[in-house]
């Protein structure tokens, strides 16, 4: 969103945004639960590095190392954003040998960094 206001709307023109020429109606919400969950989820989604997590995870499972690679950040930062993308429910993590692969719990979680991603970039020059 760019600041400064609206350059389609005649600031001499437009009328006073608290007097709207009619009531729209309420649109039904989920319940409470529901929406509180979606904005754990979103939260859980917010650090450029945990979309980059996810990103990675689009193509299949990848131990730990495999992210660290492919990211280029250390180790215990990448366990620690595992950590709370785990908890969050937007990834599960399965022991093979001695290392642990992490994969995306379900591809509507993919869908939500792809169009975040999709749509800052159409923001940018």
């Amino acid at each position: 969103m760019r600041p400064g206001p609206d350059p389609t709307i005649d600031p001499e023109s437009a009328d006073d945004v608290h007097h709207c020429a009619h009531e729209a109606a309420p649109v039904p919400l989920p319940p409470v639960p529901v929406v509180e969950a979606a904005g754990e989820l979103l939260r859980a989604l917010s650090a450029p590095l945990r979309i980059g997590i996810v990103l990675q995870l689009r193509e299949g499972p990848r131990c730990v190392h495999e992210l660290v690679d492919a990211l280029g950040v250390a180790q215990p930062l990448v366990s620690q954003h595992l950590r709370v993308l785990k908890t969050s429910k937007v990834v599960a993590a399965h022991r093979q040998g001695r290392e642990i692969r992490y994969e995306l719990i379900d591809d509507h979680l993919l869908s939500i960094v792809e169009a975040a991603v999709v749509h800052a970039a159409e923001d940018r020059p």
